[in-house]
């Protein structure tokens, strides 16, 4: 921490992150300064944090993980979204449903073809690999990995590659600009998986009031998503200036899972990433559940039940 009056946060440009909220409403608690910054990738935000150049980050779950397997001083001290995986399919390509709910069946429509996918070690690779692996698929789905999801929507428009896997982003601007459906919905994949997450460093909760402050606004920002969908996502499209708000209220609505809360089901969720991480050599060492979240902060500040299952209003 640079001293109780100024925070520091990471954040990246997924836009259906609360950081976008709460710039849109130049959030700035009482005697508390802000610094965002902005970094296009979960490593690079690791490597901040490392550095000592953040006090939070808005973060997935495994490059969380495979940071503290490496020594980086952070814990999870919020939730923020579930279930934010989907695979996207191009022409010809049947979805989860046309399979009768055979997962199995739909992913073995990508047999030989080519998939893309963000970073490796990001959260969508290690779910689709795993789904591959459960499903006897190992290897025989040729993946690429891109360094930007717009590469992916790319891809799939000029037929390079059968399909993506990615964010509710990544699977709304695949169908609007190459014709792509969802194959495989969120739900369907790894039930509450860790979307993202809050990540705070060691000093940063120490040093409690400036966190505190942060996630009573950031679960404010959840519950405006929830519950105002439409206008959350005319804020953000405002801001961000790289999407209609339409676009935005479409990817909030595709996985509409939102809360501020570590629940039971988003931390067994983020903890049963340890052994496929494992598996897949991404951790350099075992890491203990106990080091990887610090629950006291957001049951503080959010007390009452999480609000994952709420949905979004009308």
């Amino acid at each position: 921490m640079t001293g109780s009056g100024r925070l520091r946060i990471g954040y990246l440009s997924t836009f259906y992150h609360t950081s976008h909220v709460l710039r849109s409403e130049h959030w700035r608690p009482d005697s508390i300064d802000v610094d965002w910054t902005l970094e296009m990738t979960g490593p690079a935000l690791v490597r901040s944090l490392a550095a000592g150049r953040l006090d939070l980050a808005y973060i997935g779950l495994t490059p969380a993980l495979i940071a503290i397997s490496r020594g980086v001083p952070i814990r999870c001290v919020a939730g923020g979204h579930e279930e934010g995986t989907v695979v996207v399919a191009g022409p010809g390509i049947g979805n989860l449903a046309s399979h009768g709910g055979d997962l199995g069946a739909t992913l073995r429509e990508f047999d030989g073809r080519t998939v893309g996918i963000p970073a490796a070690g990001s959260i969508h690779d290690v779910i689709f690999r795993e789904a591959l692996r459960t499903h006897g698929l190992e290897g025989r789905v040729p993946i690429r990995n891109f360094p930007q999801a717009d590469l992916i929507t790319e891809a799939i428009a000029d037929g390079t590659i059968s399909g993506g896997v990615g964010t509710p982003a990544l699977a709304v601007a695949t169908q609007r600009y190459a014709g792509a459906h969802v194959a495989v919905p969120p739900r369907a994949l790894w039930p509450h998986n860790p979307s993202y997450g809050i990540v705070a460093t060691e000093s940063a909760m120490r040093d409690g009031a400036p966190l505190r402050a942060f996630l009573v606004a950031h679960e404010a920002a959840s519950a405006l998503i929830r519950t105002r969908p439409g206008e959350a996502a005319r804020r953000v499209a405002e801001s961000v200036e790289i999407a209609d708000a339409a676009f935005v209220d479409a990817t909030y609505r595709l996985s509409p899972r939102y809360c501020a809360a570590l629940s039971e089901p988003f931390v067994a969720a983020s903890l049963a990433f340890l052994p496929a991480l494992g598996r897949l050599g991404y951790l350099e060492r075992p890491v203990r559940p106990d080091a990887v979240f610090e629950r006291g902060p957001i049951a503080e500040t959010h007390p009452g039940p999480a609000h994952y299952d709420d949905g979004l209003a009308a």
